[in-house]
C-alpha cells in the first residue's frame, strides 16, 4: 500500500515550487505538480512515474483551478499539503504601472491563491485534515520602492490567509503563511513584468540597483528542507520566515515600526477610538 502525504503545488516547475516538489518526492510523498509549463518537470516524471502527477494550470483561471484541484484529489484520493506558490513580479514605480499590469499582478499573486484555497477547502474539510501553505514574501510587513504592487498583492494574501486560518481551524485544517526572502529563482527574470520607466525616477533606480547588487541569492533547494520540516510539525506556526538573513531584516523592520509607533504614541492617544 502506498503511504506518505499527498502534495498539491502550484508554480511547481521552477524556482521554489520545483525545489518543494523535489523535496516532497525525495521524502517518499506523492505530488500533484501544477504549472503553466510542465516541460521542466519531465525528468521528475521519469524518475517518479507513480508518485508525480503533472497538471497544466493557469491560476488566474478560476474554473481551471477548480478542475485541477478536483483532478488532484481524484489522482490520489486525498490532499494533505497544498502549497500556493505560483507568483509573478511587477517591477516599477507606483506612478508608472498601468491598470492592466496592476490587475495582472493581483490576478496571479492574490486571486490565484484565493481560487486555489476556495477549491481545496471543501476537500480538506471532508477528510478532516490538511495543511495550506500560502507563499507570500518577507516583505509583507511593508512596501518597498519599485516593488510596491508585488508587496501589496502578497500583503493582501497574508491578511486573507490569517482570516482563512481562523475559519478552517475547526475543521482540522492548518494554514501557514510562508515568508521567504530572496532566492535564486527566475522571479526577477522570466516571472517579471516591468513598467515603462519615467525619467524622473532614474536616480532612485540607480540607487536601488546599487543597493541590491547582482547577488541572485541562495539556491531554492536550501529552502526546501524548512518546508518539509514545517509540515511535520503537529502544531505549525501561522507565519514562518524562511531565510536567516530575511529573519534579521524582518526583525529590523518590525522594531523600526514599533519605535515609530511609540514616538507618536502621544498623538495617537489624543483620539478616543
Amino acid at each position: 500500500m502506498t503511504t506518505g502525504r499527498v502534495w498539491f503545488i502550484t508554480g511547481a516547475s521552477r524556482g521554489l515550487g520545483r525545489a518543494f516538489t523535489e523535496a516532497a518526492l525525495n521524502a517518499g510523498d506523492r505530488v500533484v505538480a501544477a504549472a503553466r509549463d510542465l516541460t521542466p518537470l519531465a525528468d521528475l516524471a521519469t524518475t517518479h512515474p507513480d508518485r508525480l502527477v503533472r497538471l497544466t494550470l493557469d491560476v488566474t483561471d478560476r474554473a481551471s483551478v477548480q478542475k485541477a484541484v478536483d483532478e488532484a484529489w481524484a489522482a490520489f484520493g486525498r490532499l494533505d499539503v497544498v502549497v500556493n506558490n505560483a507568483g509573478a513580479m511587477l517591477l516599477g514605480m507606483v506612478e508608472e504601472a498601468s491598470e492592466e499590469q496592476i490587475r495582472a499582478q493581483f490576478d496571479v499573486n492574490f486571486f490565484g491563491a484565493v481560487w486555489v484555497a476556495q477549491a481545496v477547502v471543501p476537500h480538506l474539510r471532508a477528510q478532516g485534515s490538511g495543511h495550506i501553505l500560502q507563499v507570500t514574501t518577507m516583505g509583507t510587513g511593508g512596501g518597498f520602492a519599485s516593488a510596491g504592487f508585488y508587496a501589496a498583492s502578497k500583503s493582501a494574501l497574508d491578511s486573507l490567509s490569517q482570516a482563512l486560518a481562523m475559519e478552517v481551524a475547526p475543521f482540522g485544517i492548518k494554514v501557514t503563511i510562508v515568508q521567504p526572502g530572496g532566492y535564486g529563482t527566475d522571479l526577477f527574470t522570466r516571472g517579471t513584468t516591468t513598467t515603462e520607466p519615467l525619467p524622473e525616477y532614474e536616480p532612485l533606480r540607480t540607487q536601488l540597483a546599487e543597493m541590491w547588487g547582482e547577488d541572485a541569492g541562495p539556491s531554492p533547494d536550501t529552502a526546501a528542507p524548512v518546508l518539509t520540516e514545517l509540515v511535520d510539525l503537529p502544531d505549525p506556526p501561522l507565519r514562518l520566515i524562511v531565510g536567516s538573513a530575511s529573519y534579521d531584516l524582518v526583525q529590523q523592520m518590525d522594531e523600526a515600526r514599533t519605535a515609530e509607533y511609540r514616538t507618536w504614541e502621544h498623538l495617537s492617544r489624543k483620539a478616543p477610538g
